[in-house]
């Protein structure tokens, strides 16, 4: 049997959550005791767990016996002196202080004096809970990630009160129930939604700043950072009302302006555009769904690429890929429809622009490569500024492309750039011209966030990319995207948005400069 030490666990709170975490104590082979506070709580919560295990067996997951056997272990009741004989009692009522404290003093009164009893807070301090019971020793938080029986992130939680003994055995019961347990100590949001909701608050605020379109900032995360869905997508996911609430919770602790909701958030929710829930939140999930916007027709263009380096070859391979005919010498560029200087060096880079823009024919697109030095900069040095963009590769072997016009851009350019771009085989977006396009200016301070907890010895690297990989469905953890992406990278383009915004949480933690300084990767 699986449990370890633990052979009688009691859930309180059969929502989704609550009912998804005693579905896969019982499927461990645990005796469950699931409680509600009335019958018709409990009517609904019986109807999660017959549906969630019933779509197992349609799919071929779970035989009918398999599925009778796991609700049998499950014991529902609205009377909580019937978790007497618990080892391990998990709370998972809806996300409030108040009402987490009233169940725990409940728990307090009718639980054995050695059972350890567990809150499945995402985002609320476990210390504060803790302390209002007669046995904060035997307190821990134990965050499942939903759904429950899919994802295998579980996040466990000790205070500064929390025996080791509960930690470990809390642990041990995870890892027995197949998930992969992260123990971290309690700091609001923990690790993931600590890091995912500074992420997703900055682009709300890239989108209310009007920096880039909703639909380009999703496009650009999933097609230009490999992310299962773009940050808009998401929050609609997980519900405009939750994603406040996680955000005051570790802006109440922290009172980084990171975490601080953004007021088009807050509208949203104050409102009653919840997201997906309600039909409407960040999207309208009733409209008809819009279709793709078909790739550019036309020939390939001619293409001026400048520079040699990693860069340079990449665009010279996109430029192969699509049959676009490439010249690269300054004597070759007068019948050139783009020319895109890559050198990597902004002395230079603006050097081989200037002499461009001398031999470009009337109508040429010149565009700039660089996240890190002012597009504009660039585009006035080059003595045509009406003509220069920015044209942003985030990673150099995709296909997305972020086309960035300046103020002095001349009307057009920037579409005239997007459809040779769209031309090339590019999946193009658009934005300002700022520091670090879209993906940059979002992966890069979510980078730092992580070296930032790191630094801080409050999670491990394995625990830090366990929490993104196996509780959001990133493809790579942040401490390995660190070392993939570059630490000098990522210092050069946090420097950039700190210079741009002086905003005290986009300046490279200490850990970042320290690495780059040694020439050491984080790991």
């Amino acid at each position: 049997m699986t449990g370890g030490s633990f052979s009688r666990v009691g859930v309180v709170g059969l929502g989704t959550m609550g009912a998804g975490i005693a579905e896969v104590l019982a499927r461990g082979g645990l005796a469950v005791v699931g409680i509600e506070v009335n019958q018709d709580a409990l009517e609904r919560g019986r109807g999660h767990l017959e549906k969630s295990t019933g779509r197992a067996v349609k799919r071929g997951k779970l035989t009918e016996d398999a599925q009778r056997e796991i609700l049998g272990r499950v014991a529902l009741s609205t009377d909580f002196a019937d978790l007497g004989d618990c080892d391990l009692v998990i709370e998972a009522v809806p996300e409030r202080l108040d009402l987490k404290r009233k169940v725990f003093a409940t728990l307090d009164g009718v639980c054995r004096a050695d059972a350890v009893l567990a809150t499945n807070t995402s985002s609320l301090s476990v210390t504060d809970i803790a302390v209002t019971t007669e046995r904060p020793t035997k307190i821990v938080g134990v965050h499942f990630f939903n759904p429950a029986p899919v994802m295998k992130l579980v996040e466990v939680i000790r205070t500064v009160l929390t025996e080791p003994d509960a930690v470990d055995r809390v642990a041990a019961l995870v890892k027995d129930l197949g998930k992969t347990p992260v123990t971290i100590g309690d700091r609001a949001g923990f690790v993931a939604n600590r890091l995912l909701f500074g992420y997703l608050n900055q682009a709300a605020g890239m989108l209310e700043s009007g920096h880039a379109t909703r639909d380009d900032i999703d496009t650009a995360m999933t097609a230009g950072a490999g992310l299962p869905m773009g940050p808009f997508t998401l929050m609609d996911l997980i519900g405009l009302d939750t994603c406040l609430e996680v955000l005051e919770a570790i802006h109440a602790e922290t009172r980084d302006r990171r975490h601080a909701p953004s007021p088009l958030l807050r509208e949203l929710v104050t409102a009653g555009l919840l997201g997906r829930k309600t039909g409407r939140g960040f999207y309208d999930h009733g409209a008809p769904k819009e279709e793709a916007p078909a790739r550019a027709d036309g020939p390939a263009p001619v293409v001026g690429v400048l520079g040699t380096g990693a860069l340079a070859d990449a665009f010279a391979a996109i430029c192969d890929r699509a049959g676009a005919q490439v010249r690269d010498a300054a004597a070759d560029l007068a019948d050139c429809d783009l020319i895109i200087e890559a050198s990597g060096d902004a002395g230079a880079g603006r050097e081989l622009l200037a002499a461009a823009a001398q031999a470009a024919k009337p109508g040429a697109v010149l565009a700039v490569t660089s996240a890190t030095v002012p597009v504009a900069e660039a585009a006035t040095a080059s003595g045509r500024p009406a003509d220069v963009v920015g044209l942003h590769l985030p990673d150099a072997a995709g296909a997305l492309a972020e086309i960035a016009e300046t103020v002095a851009t001349g009307p057009g350019v920037a579409d005239r750039a997007a459809e040779l771009a769209g031309r090339l085989g590019l999946t193009v977006v658009r934005c300002r011209a700022r520091a670090g396009f879209i993906v940059d200016a979002l992966r890069f301070p979510y980078l730092n966030d992580a070296a930032a907890m790191l630094g801080a010895g409050y999670a491990d690297p394995d625990a830090i990319d366990a929490a993104m990989t196996l509780g959001c469905g990133y493809p790579t953890g942040p401490i390995a995207d660190l070392d993939r992406l570059g630490i000098d990278r990522a210092v050069a383009v946090l420097r950039a948005l700190h210079a741009e915004t002086r905003e005290p949480a986009l300046a490279p933690v200490p850990l970042l400069t320290e690495h780059v300084t040694a020439g050491v990767p984080i790991r």
